[in-house]
């Protein structure tokens, strides 16, 4: 079978595409050169393409990253929403263009360094990772099963990160030892807020308790996310003095919400734009709302456009934008991204971002 390998120059795509070889496979390496911020990883990837005898090429796909990644990142914070800018690249860039690419020029499937699993024996099967503290099955699944079928994870059944090092450096690979990359490769030294406000400009705004009382100011939204504590620069504690956290954000109306910490908690999720891995009716699941969150249990019910998701018990800090993925055990049943959430309390209104609102 002939593979196109996607080597980052980091240590779990190197191995991947070492098992892939092994496995008998006819094998050709890429590295995707997405973001100027993310650093020059090509030289490392021709090394590890080296070492393991085959060619390797660099696709610069910096455009469609910024056109199809960054600018959704962007809009969705200045909309209120938190996005997660992993999702959006592995269903817009590296299994959206990477497998037209890889299709059109002849080859049978796409070898990535993620920690998943998947199987294609009548039905695509999108599965979590054997080594679940890694399980990147929630940022695959939003590109869905006809893109995922031509996929192969070699490390989905590796059973911790240590093995995955030491099975590079009995290869001899260069990058054996080398550290995690960023997760916001974009945004390489991490701050996001500075980052938000050099892109978005200022929109400044209150901060207001849940009644309505002004408790400091602030420069945009997009600065927030839901569920966030440190940095709310409130000027006197709260009357009750405990701590406060962001509930809710309203772009329009240019205001940061904060509340008691049972203030987060919500019961009911309305997702939009499902994409199913299964042809079967669910109502029992897992859901995960966040990256390497715990997943809870849930009932689901569904139209054609939207899910409801209704937790057997409250959940904090949802956020509009993030994904949510539902499970059978370990296996993807759908993914869709949230747009709003309830929080059920007396008193409760639809805020103008969808964000129920004391």
């Amino acid at each position: 079978m002939r593979v196109l390998a996607a080597l980052s120059g980091g240590v779990d795509s190197a191995v991947a595409t070492a098992l892939a070889l092994e496995a008998g496979h006819e094998v050709t390496g890429v590295h995707l050169r997405l973001a100027s911020g993310c650093g020059d990883d090509a030289a490392d990837a021709q090394q590890v393409a080296d070492v393991l005898g085959i060619p390797c090429e660099v696709w610069d796909l910096s455009d469609e990253f910024a056109s199809t990644v960054v600018a959704d990142f962007l809009g969705e914070y200045a909309a209120g929403c938190t996005p997660n800018p992993c999702v959006r690249c592995n269903d817009r860039v590296k299994f959206g263009v990477l497998v037209t690419r890889a299709q059109a020029l002849g080859f049978d499937a796409v070898c990535t360094g993620h920690y998943a699993q998947v199987t294609t024996n009548g039905q695509m099967v999108l599965r979590r990772s054997a080594y679940l503290p890694k399980d990147q099955s929630y940022v695959l699944a939003a590109a869905g099963p006809a893109r995922l079928a031509h996929a192969m994870f070699p490390l989905g059944e590796t059973a911790s990160k240590d093995e995955v090092r030491a099975l590079a450096a009995a290869r001899g690979l260069p990058v054996a030892a080398k550290r995690d990359s960023l997760d916001l490769c974009f945004v390489p030294d991490g701050d996001l807020r500075g980052y938000l406000r050099r892109n978005l400009g200022p929109a400044p705004g209150e901060i207001v308790e849940t009644d309505g009382t002004v408790v400091g100011h602030h420069d945009g939204t997009h600065g927030f996310t839901i569920g966030q504590r440190r940095g709310l620069s409130i000027g006197r504690p709260a009357a009750d003095g405990r701590p406060r956290y962001v509930v809710a954000l309203d772009p329009i109306l240019r205001q940061v919400v904060v509340g008691p910490a049972e203030a987060l908690d919500v019961t009911t999720i309305t997702a939009t734009t499902p994409v199913w891995f299964t042809d079967e009716p669910v109502t029992r699941c897992l859901v995960q709302v966040r990256a390497h969150a715990d997943p809870v249990p849930a009932v689901i019910t569904t139209t054609a456009t939207t899910i409801e998701i209704h937790l057997d018990e409250p959940l904090r800090g949802v956020a509009p934008g993030q994904s949510a993925v539902c499970y059978d055990a370990d296996r993807v049943v759908v993914q869709a991204t949230i747009t709003s959430t309830d929080r059920t309390r007396p008193g409760a209104v639809d805020s103008p971002t969808g964000v129920a609102m004391v």
